[in-house]
């Protein structure tokens, strides 16, 4: 079974390994979309996967590390696309939910991005 929550986070950037005229190149912001699944057996107890108030409390210090922040500025994140804005996600993630099998940025609601670790 797999489970998913939705999370938003406000963050500027700026893509620094892009030409010059590429708007990308330059400071801009985007309102994120990230998206958290896990997967593993139901509990015949509980009846779910993982709590998601599991998964809220592992997204909680990530949160306060992105939102409202210019991602240029945190360690690993120096070309912070979105792919490499996934694997950092995830590698903070994964020790908090060992369950998680993919993690989803959406840079706008048209573009984003899957990663499924290593």
């Amino acid at each position: 079974m797999e489970i998913f929550q939705h999370f938003t986070l406000e963050a500027a950037r700026r893509l620094p390994n892009l030409p010059a005229e590429h708007p990308c190149a330059r400071v801009h912001g985007h309102s994120f979309g990230i998206d958290i699944h896990v997967a593993g057996p139901l509990d015949p107890v509980l009846g779910w996967v993982v709590d998601f108030a599991d998964i809220q409390a592992a997204w909680r210090p990530i949160h306060a590390s992105l939102d409202h922040r210019n991602l240029n500025d945190i360690p690993g994140l120096e070309n912070p696309t979105s792919e490499h804005l996934a694997i950092w996600i995830w590698n903070r993630l994964r020790p908090a939910l060992p369950g998680l099998i993919k993690v989803v940025v959406m840079e706008t609601r048209d573009s984003g991005c899957v990663y499924r670790g290593d």
